[in-house]
């Protein structure tokens, strides 16, 4: 599990079937451990059975679900184990569960969007890069033309594509993720819609917090864990003091530029009248709805420049194959 790339719409869906039938099943009644035992006869995907296999040991030595999970080495990244100990933490396990089955249901319909999408593209640039060359192949005989306007051209699209992927996985550590998240912050649309979805993911870890009795600051420093954005746990952990010193935390909101003005002004109306809840799960609904519309956005923009680029790179193949063509009859004339 720990190789499994973050483009595989099978890995999301998995991934959401997993948490779906750990929802179901707690609900009927029966315990985590129970759970797990079920899930381990029938998983979702073979590869599931050992890791929970290593979780369920870890339960029998007395850890909680988060902590079993954590001790499985690249087997949930550090977003879903830090919804699973807000889940624990809140009493409201259940919530986390169907958290992480909305989340990577979500995810894996973009994924299949992107590649049902990709497909044709990808097989028309692949004809053209074969074929167009081919004529003067046939001609020429030189292999090693060919295969430098073939797979010089393809293996370093390969690597381009090998590299995101790799940027991509679940398994790096905070570090990576900061880095990543400082890069694709700027871009248009994009870093808009993780910026949504990390808000998202803080307002409903906040609410589940809130409602189990953690103290604010405490359900505030989670619930920035769990947004699984390295920049608002830094600007939620830095507000310690303030809070110690008699700030309100939607004082201190107010006052932050990393959350938006709608964000702070809901809250600090939710805390003020006592319905604090309410515009928590308010906002969580938003930020969710508008980080996934940004991002399907964002796939269908970069689907047409794909299909846009191809074309026109095929359209320059075939227009200096037959000016060089041309211009061969035009020297065998003699003109």
């Amino acid at each position: 599990m720990s190789g499994s790339l973050m483009f595989v719409p099978g890995h999301f869906a998995r991934r959401s079937d997993f948490y779906h039938q750990l929802g179901q099943l707690t609900s009927a009644g029966l315990g985590v451990v129970n759970a797990l035992q079920q899930l381990q006869r029938t998983p979702p995907a073979r590869s599931y059975r050992k890791p929970i296999q290593s979780a369920l040991e870890h339960l029998d030595a007395g850890c909680t679900l988060s902590e079993s999970c954590r001790q499985v080495r690249g087997w949930l990244p550090d977003f879903d184990i830090a919804l699973l100990q807000v889940g624990e933490q809140s009493g409201r396990l259940d919530g986390a569960f169907r958290s992480l089955t909305e989340y990577y249901n979500d995810r894996a319909q973009l994924a299949r969007l992107l590649i049902l999408g990709l497909l044709y593209p990808a097989c028309l640039f692949h004809f053209a890069v074969f074929i167009l060359p081919l004529a003067q192949f046939v001609i020429s005989g030189n292999w090693r033309a060919y295969l430098l306007q073939t797979f010089g051209i393809l293996l370093p699209i390969y690597a381009v594509l090998a590299f995101v992927v790799y940027a991509s996985q679940s398994s790096h550590g905070e570090r990576w993720r900061a880095a990543l998240e400082k890069i694709l912050s700027p871009v248009p649309v994009l870093g808009n819609a993780r910026r949504c979805l990390a808000l998202s993911r803080l307002a409903g870890a906040l609410d589940a917090l809130l409602a189990a009795g953690v103290t604010v600051i405490e359900a505030w420093e989670l619930a920035a864990v769990a947004s699984g954005s390295p920049a608002l746990r830094r600007t939620v952990l830095a507000w310690r003091p303030l809070v110690d010193a008699g700030q309100t935390p939607g004082e201190t909101l107010s006052s932050s530029n990393r959350f938006p003005e709608i964000f702070a002004n809901q809250y600090i109306t939710g805390e003020i009248s006592g319905k604090l809840e309410e515009s928590l799960r308010r906002l969580q609904q938003h930020y969710r709805d508008e980080g996934f519309r940004k991002l399907r956005v964002v796939t269908w923009s970069f689907l047409i420049l794909i299909y846009s680029a191809v074309v026109v790179m095929i359209a320059f193949k075939v227009i200096l194959f037959w000016t060089n063509y041309f211009k061969q009859i035009g020297a065998a004339a003699g003109f």
